[in-house]
C-alpha cells in the first residue's frame, strides 16, 4: 500500500521532469512548443513557464534580466516560471516611484518575502509590514536622529580605522609581495563597526581584521544564515527549500544551526546587559537604548540582528567594488586624496562632493543590493501600463537600472563621476546633482528609505579618505570580477591586492621659491 502511494505521489513530478527534458532536448532552431503570448519577458510555455531559459541563465540572472529589460519598450518584463509566483521586474523609474511611494500601501514586502528571511530576521524592521513595521520604524528613526549617535559613530570610526585597520595595512607593507584580500578585510572591519554600534564595546563579538586568521563565530554564523536565506529566494523551485526545511536537511539544517547561534549570542548579551543594572538611555549603543525603552527581549533581539545584517555587508561591498573600479583611474584617486586633505570631522566629511560622486558612480554599476521585491496586495496597474495581479511579486532592479541606456545615456558603461554634477553657477564650484532616488534606489526610497543612508556615506568616506591618504593598491586578481548577488552583493573569490605606501607628491617650484 505504502509503495503504491509513493508511486502515485511521484507521478506528477515524473511528468514534469519528462516535459522539461522534452523542451531541453529540442534543437535550439525549432519552436520548442507553443509560446504563450503576453507582456515582454523571457520565452514562456504552458505549465513550465520560463523555467527552461531561467535554468539555462541561472548563473547569469542579473545580466540576463538586464538584457531582457533593455529590449523591452517599457523597461519592464514579466517572468512566469514553474513553482514560483508571477514576477514583474522593472527598471522604469516611474514604476519604482509608484511602488515605493505613490501606492506604497499596496506593495508591502509580503508573506513570500518574509517567509524567506523569517527564520533569520524574525520580526525585525526589515522583515515586517503594516503596524509592526511602522512601530519599528518610529523606534529606529528616533535612535538615528540623535546627535550623540553621530558622535558615537565618528568616535567608533576613528578608533577602528586608526587603531585596527591602518595597522593591518601597514603590516602588509612589510611583507614582500604580500597579498591581502581587501574584500574580506573590509567585511571584518564593517562587522566590527556595526557590532560596536548595536551591541556596545565588548570584545567577544569582534573579528580579527587579518584575513589570514579565522573570523569570529558570530560573523561565521551571520555568513551562513545570510547565504542560505538568499539562496532560498533564488531557488528555481521554491518548494525545494520548504521540503528541506521540513526535514531539516542539507542547507536548511545549516541555516537552523547558524540562526540558533546568532540568536543565542544576542539574547545572552541582552540578559548580561540587564544584569548589570546600570544602563541608562544615554548609553550610545543601540542595545542599551532598546533595553532602557522597555521593549521585550525578542523584539530587541530581532531589531539588533536586522541592523547588524543591514550594516555589515552593504558598506563593505560598496567599498570593495569602489576600490576595484578606482584602481583603473589613478588620476581620480589623486583628486580624491587632494579633496580629503585635513578632513576629520562629521561636517567636513559631508562636504566631500567629489568622493561622494565617485561612490555613487561605483554603486550605480555595482549596487550593494542588486534587487528588491514587494508583493501586491490588490490588483493594480503600473504607470507604464503593466497589469499587476494580487499576489504578484514586483521587483525593482538597481543593477539593471544602472545599465539602462535610456536612463544614463550611451556611456552608461563608463565610470564617469562627472555625471553626478550640475554645471557650476558663478563661483559656487562643483555642485552635486540631486538625482531622484527612484532613478538611483540604492538606499530604497519613499517611506522605507534607508535610515542609515547618511551614516553609510560618512563611514565609506572616512574609510576611503583614511586609506587612500596613506596607501595605494595594486590589484592582483581578479581581472574581470564576478558580481554575486546574495542578500548583499560580493565579489566572487575576493579582491586580492598588494598594498603600497602612497608617495607624497612634491610641490612644483615657482619663481618665488
Amino acid at each position: 500500500m505504502g509503495g503504491a502511494f509513493m508511486i502515485l505521489l511521484s507521478l506528477p513530478f515524473s511528468l514534469i521532469f519528462l516535459l522539461i527534458l522534452f523542451y531541453i532536448t529540442l534543437p535550439a532552431t525549432t519552436g520548442r512548443g507553443k509560446k504563450i503570448s503576453g507582456p515582454a519577458g523571457p520565452a514562456t510555455y504552458p505549465l513550465i513557464g520560463c523555467l527552461i531559459s531561467f535554468y539555462r541563465n541561472r548563473y547569469r540572472l542579473l545580466d540576463w534580466y538586464t538584457e531582457l529589460l533593455a529590449q523591452s519598450p517599457t523597461n519592464t518584463i514579466v517572468v512566469q516560471r514553474l513553482g514560483a509566483r508571477r514576477t514583474i521586474v522593472t527598471t522604469n523609474p516611474q514604476n519604482v516611484e509608484y511602488m515605493l511611494k505613490t501606492n506604497f500601501n499596496n506593495f508591502p514586502k509580503g508573506k513570500p518575502f518574509t517567509e524567506i528571511l523569517g527564520d533569520f530576521l524574525g520580526q525585525g524592521i526589515f522583515n515586517v509590514d503594516g503596524e509592526s513595521w511602522l512601530a519599528s520604524r518610529r523606534l529606529a528613526s528616533h535612535e538615528f536622529s540623535t546627535k550623540s549617535l553621530r558622535e558615537f559613530v565618528m568616535h567608533t570610526l576613528e578608533k577602528e580605522v586608526c587603531e585596527r585597520l591602518v595597522p593591518v595595512l601597514d603590516e602588509a607593507l612589510c611583507g614582500e609581495n604580500k597579498v591581502v584580500d581587501l574584500q574580506e578585510l573590509l567585511r571584518r572591519f564593517s562587522f566590527n563597526v556595526i557590532c560596536k554600534f548595536t551591541l556596545g564595546t565588548n570584545n567577544y563579538n569582534r573579528c580579527c581584521l587579518d584575513p589570514s586568521v579565522p573570523t569570529c563565530p558570530l560573523a561565521r554564523a551571520f555568513d551562513v544564515a545570510a547565504e542560505v536565506s538568499a539562496k532560498r529566494g533564488a531557488a528555481p523551485l521554491f518548494m525545494i527549500w520548504r521540503v528541506k526545511r521540513w526535514f531539516c536537511a542539507g542547507s536548511e539544517r545549516l541555516l537552523k544551526i547558524a540562526v540558533g547561534e546568532v540568536q543565542t549570542h544576542v539574547m545572552r548579551m541582552i540578559q548580561e546587559r540587564k544584569q548589570k543594572g546600570e544602563i541608562n538611555y544615554y548609553e550610545d549603543d543601540l542595545l542599551s537604548r532598546l533595553i532602557c525603552a522597555g521593549h521585550e527581549e525578542e523584539v530587541i533581539r530581532d531589531m539588533v540582528i536586522s541592523f547588524i545584517m543591514a550594516g555589515r555587508d552593504t558598506t563593505s561591498a560598496a567599498m570593495t567594488w569602489f576600490f576595484w573600479v578606482l584602481s583603473h583611474y589613478s588620476h581620480l584617486e589623486d583628486k580624491i586624496v587632494e579633496e580629503a586633505k585635513g578632513v576629520l570631522d562629521y561636517e567636513s566629511l559631508k562636504n566631500l562632493s567629489f568622493l561622494k560622486a565617485c561612490l555613487c558612480e561605483s554603486m550605480r554599476l555595482y549596487p550593494p543590493v542588486a534587487w528588491d521585491s514587494k508583493h501586491a496586495t490588490d490588483d493594480d496597474l503600473l504607470p507604464d501600463g503593466t497589469v499587476v495581479k494580487a499576489g504578484d511579486r514586483v521587483t525593482y532592479f538597481p543593477y539593471g537600472m544602472g545599465r539602462m541606456e535610456d536612463l544614463w545615456g550611451k556611456d552608461w558603461f563608463e565610470f564617469r563621476p562627472n555625471r553626478w554634477f550640475v554645471e557650476p553657477r558663478n563661483s559656487e564650484g562643483i555642485v552635486l546633482n540631486e538625482v531622484s532616488p527612484f532613478l538611483f534606489p540604492i538606499f530604497q526610497a519613499g517611506p522605507r528609505v534607508c535610515l542609515g543612508k547618511e551614516m553609510a556615506f560618512i563611514q565609506m568616506k572616512y574609510v576611503v579618505a583614511s586609506i587612500l591618504s596613506r596607501f595605494t593598491f595594486k590589484i592582483v586578481s581578479p581581472d574581470r570580477p564576478i558580481f554575486v548577488p546574495l542578500l548583499t552583493a560580493h565579489m566572487a573569490g575576493g579582491l586580492r591586492v598588494m598594498v603600497r605606501k602612497r608617495e607624497k607628491k612634491k610641490k612644483k617650484k615657482t619663481e618665488l621659491d
